[in-house]
C-alpha cells in the first residue's frame, strides 16, 4: 500500500494472487473475452490480447488455460457482455480511489462497490471527481534482482523502445510511457528479454495522501479487502501510502 516502492506493492499484489489464483484467473479471463471480442482470437493481429496473454503469463497462468480462454471466447463472442464500467470515490482522509470493474450485471457491481465503501467509511462520488488527481500512463516495473543491465543502459534501452519516462527507485526501475505506446513498448522490450514485473497501463497519482492514524489505515484497508473479493473488480488505484 505504500507509495515508497512500487515494485514492493507489485510484490504484495502477486503474493496475495498466488493465495488465490482462481480469483485472479477469473479477471484474466474475462480480459481475454473482452479482447477477443474487440480484436479477434489471433493475438499477432490483436495487441489488446497480446498484452492481456503477457498479464496471464506474469500471473503464472498456464498457457494451456489460455489457450483455452481464448478458444471458448472465440467460439462464444457472440454471448460475451461484459461491460467496463468505472467508479471513483474516496476513502479516509479524503483519500481518492478509482475501481475499474467487468461485468454482465452493472447494478450488483454498483451495489457491491458502493458497500466496500461503505465498510471503510469511505464514500462513492461522481465520474471524474478523482480521476484528475491521477495520469494514465503505461507502466512497466523491472525489478533491480532481476537483471543485471547498468541503469544508464537500461534507461536508454527503454527510451529507444518509446518510453516516455525512466526512473530508479530504490528495488526497482519504472518506466512510464503514453497509453497509446504501452504495447509497443512492452513488446519491444519483450525481445529484448527484459525482465518485467509488471506490465499494465495504470492511473498514477499526481500526489499521496499520507495515512497515519491506525483507523483509517484500518478502514482503508478494509475498502481494499472487499473490493479485492468482488470478481467483479478489475483494478483498484489509490493514492494513499503508509510508512514502511
Amino acid at each position: 500500500m505504500s507509495g515508497h516502492s512500487k515494485f514492493a506493492n507489485i510484490k504484495h499484489k502477486k503474493e496475495k494472487n498466488d493465495a488465490a489464483k482462481g480469483k485472479i484467473f477469473t479477471i484474466i479471463g474475462r480480459e481475454i473475452a473482452v479482447a477477443v471480442k474487440e480484436g479477434g482470437p489471433d493475438p499477432d493481429n490483436n495487441s489488446r490480447l497480446r498484452d492481456v496473454i503477457a498479464k496471464a503469463k506474469s500471473n503464472n497462468m498456464p498457457n494451456d488455460t489460455i489457450e483455452r480462454g481464448i478458444k471458448k471466447a472465440a467460439g462464444d463472442v457472440g454471448n460475451v457482455n461484459y461491460e467496463t464500467v468505472t467508479y471513483e470515490g474516496y476513502g479516509p482522509s479524503g483519500t481518492a480511489i478509482i475501481v475499474k470493474a467487468l461485468t454482465d450485471n452493472k447494478n450488483r457491481t454498483a451495489a457491491n462497490v458502493r458497500n466496500a465503501f461503505s465498510k471503510g467509511h469511505g464514500s462513492i462520488g461522481t465520474q471524474g471527481c478523482v480521476s484528475y488527481m491521477f495520469d494514465e500512463k503505461g507502466q512497466i516495473i523491472i525489478a533491480k534482482e532481476e537483471t543485471d543491465l547498468d541503469a544508464d543502459d537500461l534507461m536508454m534501452m527503454t527510451l529507444d523502445a518509446g518510453a516516455e519516462d525512466f526512473t530508479e527507485e530504490e528495488d526497482s526501475y519504472v518506466v512510464l510511457t503514453d497509453p497509446a505506446d504501452f504495447s509497443t513498448v512492452r513488446e519491444n522490450l519483450e525481445k529484448e528479454n527484459i525482465p518485467m514485473a509488471d506490465a499494465e497501463v495504470s492511473m498514477i497519482p499526481q500526489n499521496y495522501v499520507s495515512l497515519t492514524d491506525e483507523g483509517d489505515i484500518a478502514n482503508f484497508e478494509r475498502i481494499l479487502s472487499f473490493l479485492d473479493d468482488d470478481d467483479d473488480v478489475q483494478e483498484v488505484f489509490h493514492n494513499a501510502e503508509t510508512e514502511d
